[in-house]
């Protein structure tokens, strides 16, 4: 499972340079009352959320059908209106978000792996103006680490 995480985060790093950070996803972006900034740079990449459902498939050998979460989150300080003449900042911001999921889109992470396919997205505001883009994707893994010697 860790080569399916490390491969992805390598892709993402390598392929959108545009990235100030990549990094697993342990709750940067959830901020307790008493901290006044994110512990992040943005824009950010944060993966995680990994759930995998595993069924025996005999031998010690499983399969998994596994779901891994991927944030993208910006900070929104540009004045973004249309009457701004600078809502070119929303389209920047959406582009982003489009570049991660074609970089990810059918991604073969490692050979005991199908290819990613995205199954949820969505976004969301944080306070302190930062929008995050969440995107889910879908892969089954086979694991036979657990064979009998």
């Amino acid at each position: 499972m860790e080569e399916i995480f490390i491969n992805i985060m390598k892709r993402v790093a390598t392929l959108m340079p545009e990235l100030l950070l990549v990094d697993e996803d342990y709750g940067q972006l959830e901020m307790s009352a008493e901290e006044d900034h994110y512990p992040v740079t943005f824009p950010c990449v944060l993966i995680g959320g990994i759930d995998t459902d595993w069924r025996d498939q005999g031998l010690g050998s499983q399969k998994g059908a596994a779901l891994i979460t991927l944030r993208l989150a910006v900070d929104c300080y540009d004045d973004t209106s249309f009457a701004s003449g600078t809502y070119d900042k929303v389209k920047e911001r959406r582009q982003l978000d489009q570049k991660l999921y074609k970089t990810l889109n059918r991604f073969k992470s490692t050979q005991c792996a199908t290819p990613l396919v995205r199954v949820k997205s969505r976004d969301y505001v944080l306070p302190g103006y930062i929008k995050v883009f969440e995107t889910t994707f879908a892969l089954t893994i086979n694991d036979n680490t657990g064979q009998y010697l």
